[in-house]
């Protein structure tokens, strides 16, 4: 294959092997479609296009990918040509059979490129999607239109409506590359082909002109399908019922009127609030990967993880470590409670073995790794060891005089805690440097966040070994300062106040439960209570009572509940009622006469709440504590406390997290809000000085996240 340009500091160079052009795409890390990228396609296609001594043109990617898409550091910017959908036509509009080889990802506009071509190979390890919705986006370059001509309305809508990456034996099944190549060489399976279609003098084949969608009845189907979904699935949000619609014009218009549309819809999609949000947590749930002790700070080995306590949580854990491949060992403080543990974990595989998603014999592999022990002495070769036993710090200081007895020199001694003192823990023992908190949040196998808990010793590698743990196990990893409740449960202790004040002062729980859910949270404050259990929390308010401040106001109703044994949906009633084990709860008029009475009690004259209203005040004491946690340190930014509240407390990703929606809003309207409401209680509504200070100077949270 011979050399035919010089520059091999560009993005996109060019070879010939015989008479095919080979095009490769090199823009590290992922060889995304920056405006260079795009320049040097479009003039390597109009090159061969051109010259008469080339018969085809092959596009591949170098390193691990294809085109991993867009560049979406351009988004917002002023468009530069060529733009991806006049790239993707002038590559569709060849008069030379053009094939894409594809291997690694091709996603977004990568497949957008590969669709415009007029072959798809695809390797072993190609992932193909167009997964824009996830950035509250449309494929803009003509993917609305080519995928449903190419694989069908349903295919089409599936893929992009859920934004997954496809395999390439199912991009196969569906149509979506017309072959597998063999072996480990891209370009040299992508030359074979091009070979093969060149003696079969086979033709240029237009996506634009694929068949797919010629069953109407098959197409309307699909469509009606998905918009009778579109309020369940895609409750409140914007780009998928704009895919719905493009998909419609697909299926109705001329390619070009399509076209057009789609453009029209995607720059929609463009300038919507979602699409920021969006974009927002996508950089963010990167960002918070990096920690100021793990930049030159190596991880420690992990080979092997001990699990004391079987309880709801530590078997969520351990099944959470054996899906990661690791073997578990799990300490009880006896054989019933042993045995308890290990049923958990056991119903957890049992549950997917039904659902046809785990074989027998992969669910018989993966507990062969789980043993079980009553002796702390079966940790001593343990790597890694996590304490998840009853939330009281004397019990948990003495299994860590245990672990610090039995493990072996540079084990990591993890806590599970969501409120206790990791500094106390940690001074209790003899080697404070190896400890830290891992906080999961239930279940702890599904939840993906996991608040890493930095207390004032830990060795800077245990922190590096923490955050090496949270990958091997996929959780979105936070970094969080010590503290009572960390970032997550100590803001969410303030919300939860606010809406108990809400309630006390004139709203029922379920008024303002259906305000949040209408704000885009799955569950209102109250449901969650109810979910979590009501014995938690009021366990946790005894405990802090001897310091809770005598001058704040404390609401008595979930105290009156909890006296009642109404902890819940496992007790069949809470602020709902659960009646025959249901999951949903109905509204209880008991509950109701028991506000009321408290109302009475505490001298108040309820009055009436409009959503808006208890949006507001729900939503300005979660920013204003978040911006606390920040102030002192708790957080190290305030987009960490964007992600954890995106995927531990149900903040709908859309709206980016509190603190990039309270920057949306505007951080001078929050703070005029939370002094409105000082009027009424100035002790809880005193305003964080890093947001007093941020209006002072014009800032905002996101100023902060890029100074950090």
């Amino acid at each position: 294959m011979s050399a035919q340009t010089a520059d091999h500091g560009a993005p996109v160079h060019l070879a010939r092997a015989g008479a095919i052009l080979v095009v490769t795409i090199d823009n590290a890390p992922v060889n995304a479609l920056g405006v260079a990228v795009r320049r040097g396609i479009l003039a390597a296609i109009e090159s061969g296009d051109a010259d008469a001594q080339i018969h085809a043109i092959l596009l591949v990617g170098a390193g691990r990918n294809f085109i991993g898409g867009a560049d979406i550091r351009e988004f917002g910017k002023p468009p530069q040509a060529p733009l991806l959908t006049d790239l993707c036509n002038r590559i569709e509009a060849c008069s030379k059979p053009v094939l894409a080889a594809i291997h690694g990802a091709a996603l977004g506009g990568g497949l957008e490129v590969a669709l415009a071509a007029h072959y798809r190979l695809a390797m072993a390890d190609a992932r193909l999607g167009l997964p824009e919705v996830q950035l509250g986006l449309l494929p803009g370059a003509g993917g609305t239109q080519r995928s449903p001509r190419l694989i069908g309305a349903a295919a089409a809508l599936e893929m992009m409506l859920s934004g997954r990456h496809l395999g390439a034996p199912e991009a196969l099944a569906l149509g979506l590359v017309d072959s597998l190549g063999e072996g480990t060489d891209t370009t040299a399976a992508g030359l074979r082909a091009l070979d093969a279609l060149l003696q079969s003098q086979a033709p240029v084949r237009r996506t634009r002109d694929a068949g797919a969608l010629a069953d109407q009845a098959a197409t309307l189907a699909a469509i009606e399908a998905a918009q009778a979904e579109a309020g369940k699935k895609w409750r409140g949000l914007f780009s998928p019922l704009k895919i719905i619609e493009a998909v419609q014009a697909a299926a109705t218009m001329p390619f070009d009127e399509g076209l057009a549309l789609e453009r029209k819809l995607f720059l929609q999609c463009l300038d919507s609030p979602q699409r920021a949000g969006l974009i927002h947590a996508f950089f963010a749930e990167r960002e918070v990967q990096k920690a100021p002790e793990t930049r030159h700070a190596k991880p420690r080995a992990i080979a092997s993880v001990g699990v004391v306590g079987g309880g709801t949580m530590g078997a969520g854990i351990a099944v959470a470590v054996l899906d990661a491949g690791l073997p578990v060992t799990m300490i009880e403080r006896d054989d019933a409670a042993l045995q308890r543990g290990r049923a958990h974990v056991e119903k957890v595989y049992d549950a997917q073995v039904a659902k046809g998603r785990l074989s027998a014999e992969a669910r018989s592999a993966v507990l062969a790794r789980l043993q079980g022990s009553t002796r702390y002495e079966d940790l001593a070769t343990a790597d890694v060891v996590i304490e998840a036993v009853f939330e009281d710090l004397a019990v948990k200081q003495a299994v860590f005089a245990e672990l610090d007895r039995v493990c072996k020199p540079g084990a990591v001694l993890a806590t599970n805690t969501s409120y206790l003192d990791i500094d106390a823990i940690a001074a209790s023992i003899t080697r404070p440097a190896d400890v830290i908190g891992l906080h999961f949040f239930s279940p702890a196998n599904v939840m993906k966040l996991l608040e890493i808990v930095v207390p004032r010793q830990v060795a800077d590698d245990v922190v590096a070994t923490a955050f090496e743990l949270a990958k091997r196990l996929r959780k979105v990893p936070v970094r969080a300062g010590v503290c009572d409740g960390f970032i997550g449960n100590r803001i969410l202790a303030v919300y939860r106040q606010a809406a108990d004040y809400l309630m006390e002062d004139g709203a029922s729980p379920y008024q303002i439960d259906q305000a949040v859910r209408e704000f885009g949270f799955a569950m209102g404050p109250f449901q969650v209570a109810d979910l979590a259990g009501g014995d938690i929390g009021w366990a946790t308010r005894k405990r802090r009572a001897a310091t809770r401040d005598p001058r704040a106001r404390y609401v008595q109703i979930a105290d009156r509940l909890c006296e009642r044994g109404w902890f819940g949906q496992k007790t069949a009633r809470g602020y709902y009622l659960y009646p025959d084990g249901a999951r949903t709860g109905t509204p209880d008029p008991e509950v109701l006469a028991i506000i009321d009475a408290e109302r009475q009690r505490a001298g108040i004259s309820p009055r009436s709440f409009s959503n808006e209203e208890i949006l507001r005040r729900y939503l300005a004491a979660m920013i204003n504590e978040g911006a606390n946690v920040v102030h002192q340190g708790i957080a190290l930014r305030p987009l960490d406390v964007d992600v954890t509240f995106l995927h531990g407390y149900g903040f709908p990703r859309y709206r980016g997290g509190p603190m990039k929606y309270a920057d949306m809003v505007g951080l001078p309207a929050i703070l005029a809000d939370i002094r409105a409401f000082a009027e009424e209680d100035p002790l809880f509504w005193t305003p964080s000085p890093l947001l007093v200070e941020l209006v002072e100077r014009g800032a905002n949270f996101e100023s902060l996240n890029q100074a950090g």
